[in-house]
C-alpha cells in the first residue's frame, strides 16, 4: 500500500490526522474492509438447525 492510498482509505473513512497518532495501518485496513462489509446484504441466514451442525 501506497501512502496516497492510506492517506484515501483514511478520507474515504473520515479519519483525521490527529486521529492516526492512535490507528496503526492494519487498523485502518480493517476498517476499511469493514466498511465495505457493511453495504453487503445477505439472501440467506441459517437456522439453530444449521448453526448447530456446523
Amino acid at each position: 500500500m501506497t501512502t496516497p492510498l492510506f492517506l484515501l482509505r483514511c478520507v474515504q473513512l473520515g479519519i483525521s490526522i490527529r486521529d492516526l497518532d492512535l490507528l496503526t495501518v492494519g487498523l485502518v485496513n480493517d476498517m476499511y474492509i469493514e466498511s465495505d462489509n457493511d453495504s453487503e446484504t445477505y439472501a440467506q441466514i441459517g437456522t439453530q438447525a444449521q448453526m448447530d451442525a456446523f
